[in-house]
């Protein structure tokens, strides 16, 4: 089976990304998905995200997102999907692919405000504290959840199918910028955000005071730098990329710069000689509306990860578009108020690599949309 429209390439050389596309086709149907939740006080400053409308309907947005997901727009949810300024959130499109494709996904909670009201794994921890204190989490805790992870990553790889992470930590851009700086990448001004006009400034503020009250310099150990000022998701993230690339599973890396931050900590991670598998096995694949933003540049920051590490990231996005379309919800996208989370770019992707058409997946969301308003 050939997809029945390609994907757009953001970086990587051609050779690999046929030989990376041509293994997802082929795994399209056998494909674990794996969705983290996990918070960070970050997503509480004012101003820094728009996962949600106010800081205090933030906190369970991960928990609607995953309840949508496993349930869908028929069902009454404990934790509705929260307003957002613009739009709906994109755990509409990920739940859409998923029943398309006829995937189910495993829910796990590294540490949310909100636990969701739907089967998932939990994992007994509390959100990260705010970047900006140079203290986000328990060095210890980054140790154990990237040994865990990379004990998840050993086992799904056993099986050589896809794996497909993806992520919803409101915040994460943030972690995921200081992340990227901490490990020597120029990133500001690269990184997405949730908002329509991301603050720029305001998120390069809050990585140099948390990287100062740390008293960490560029480039820094990964541990040391998650302790500091990253999240729950990336370190575990991190485990199982790493993991299951050794091992010689396809990755899909289901989001945008926040993936990124995570390959990044898997490069830093990994020795010069066998960074060349990671990248031939893991791709950061996103939207069209993230990967074409004027105020971003993920093609650029993957450019920038090339110069630091020697190898070239593998980068993709999907064609799903919403012009014209008649829900306004869906407009949304295409004027910049949502553009990506909950793995709705690597899934509409996969979607695409499964021999299916994106016209198909956008009626679905269309669907999924008139649903959802009469519920």
């Amino acid at each position: 089976m050939t997809p029945a429209e390609p994907l757009q390439r953001l970086s990587g050389t051609e050779p690999s990304a046929d030989h990376w596309c041509e293994r997802l086709v082929a795994g399209a149907a056998q494909t674990r998905v794996l969705v983290l939740l996990a918070g960070t006080e970050t997503a509480a400053v004012p101003g820094i995200s728009a996962a949600g409308a106010t800081p205090e309907s933030r906190r369970f947005t991960a928990a609607a997102d995953a309840e949508y997901l496993l349930l869908g727009p028929r069902a009454q949810p404990v934790h509705p999907l929260p307003a957002l300024p613009a739009g709906v959130s994109p755990a509409l499109i990920a739940r859409a692919a998923l029943e398309g494709l006829g995937l189910e996904p495993w829910l796990v909670d590294l540490g949310v405000p909100v636990a969701p009201a739907v089967p998932h794994l939990s994992l007994g921890q509390h959100p990260a504290r705010c970047l900006s204190t140079g203290q986000a989490l328990a060095p210890e805790r980054v140790r154990a959840l990237w040994q865990l992870g990379a004990r998840w990553g050993e086992r799904l790889a056993r099986r050589q199918d896809p794996i497909l992470l993806a992520e919803c930590v409101p915040g994460g851009t943030t972690t995921a910028l200081a992340v990227l700086e901490g490990l020597g990448i120029e990133a500001e001004g690269l990184v997405s955000g949730s908002q329509r006009q991301p603050d720029h400034q305001l998120k390069q503020r809050l990585v140099q005071q948390g990287l100062q009250a740390a008293g960490l310099c560029a480039p820094s150990a990964p541990t040391a730098l998650l302790a500091a000022v990253g999240d729950p998701m990336q370190a575990l993230a991190a485990g199982v990329v790493q993991a299951a690339a050794q091992a010689g599973a396809p990755l899909l890396l289901a989001g945008g710069s926040q993936m990124a931050a995570v390959l990044a900590l898997v490069l830093a991670a990994t020795p010069q000689g066998q960074r060349q598998a990671v990248v031939d096995q893991a791709a950061v694949v996103t939207t069209a509306w993230l990967a074409n933003e004027a105020s971003s540049d993920l093609p650029g920051l993957l450019s920038r990860m090339a110069l630091r590490w020697g190898v070239e990231p593998l980068g993709f996005a999907s064609s799903l578009r919403f012009r014209g379309s008649d829900c306004a919800e869906l407009l949304a996208y295409e004027q910049g108020f949502v553009k990506e989370g909950v793995g709705a770019g690597g899934l509409s992707a996969l979607w695409q690599l499964s021999g299916r058409t994106t016209d198909d997946l956008r009626g679905a969301c269309e669907q999924a949309c008139l649903l959802l308003r009469q519920a």
